[in-house]
């Protein structure tokens, strides 16, 4: 039954994750840096391909929108969401240039982005890791088992000790809420 097997490697790899130290730490390091980010004015911006992408998506908007409860909005947004930017420099530049190019014209060296790819080897997604560090922007990946090509980018990378793309999605979707979580509770604690 594959709904069984995928719910039995998906509690495979969650319990992974629990007992991964290094990936709790980063969370709670990179929390405070994107805490810094927003309290400097500065925006965290996201990209990634398909279903990253719509993770990337997701959570800006939990930071734009809200998330557990009313609050002021944060500066997030996910990269590829004007479409008609996106498809005009795929087309006129090359699908490689998309997420790097809109950090040239938005990114700022008070900004943080965070890149989403299983793999870490999207061509797309290295180049915007090369410009936002060109930049001067803080740089995070949320990645599968090995980070690919684009670990070497990052100055913070949360590693899904796994190969299999949907369970990856499926933590990273998890490690963003909790991202989420404590950033909002940091910047706006509810009076008790």
């Amino acid at each position: 039954m594959v709904l069984k097997r995928a719910l039995e490697e998906s509690i495979n790899l969650k319990e992974l994750v629990l007992s991964d130290t290094q990936i709790a730490k980063t969370v709670d390091i990179l929390s405070k840096e994107m805490v810094q980010v927003f309290n400097s004015g500065g925006k965290v911006l996201f990209c990634g391909n398909g279903g990253s992408a719509a993770d990337a998506q997701h959570l800006a908007a939990e930071l734009s929108g809200r998330f557990y409860y009313d609050r002021p909005p944060l500066a997030a947004e996910a990269l590829h969401v004007n479409t008609s930017f996106l498809t005009a420099v795929a087309n006129d530049y090359s699908f490689d240039e998309v997420y790097s190019r809109m950090l040239k014209a938005y990114g700022n060296q008070t900004d943080m982005l965070i890149a989403l790819s299983t793999s870490g080897n999207s061509t797309n997604i290295i180049k915007a890791l090369e410009a936002a560090n060109e930049i001067g922007m803080k740089t995070a990946l949320l990645t599968g088992m090995t980070g690919g090509k684009a670990r070497e980018l990052a100055e913070y990378a949360i590693q899904i000790p796994s190969t299999d793309t949907p369970r990856i999605q499926e933590l990273h979707i998890i490690v963003g809420h909790c991202l989420c979580e404590i950033v909002e509770q940091t910047i706006f604690p509810q009076k008790q």
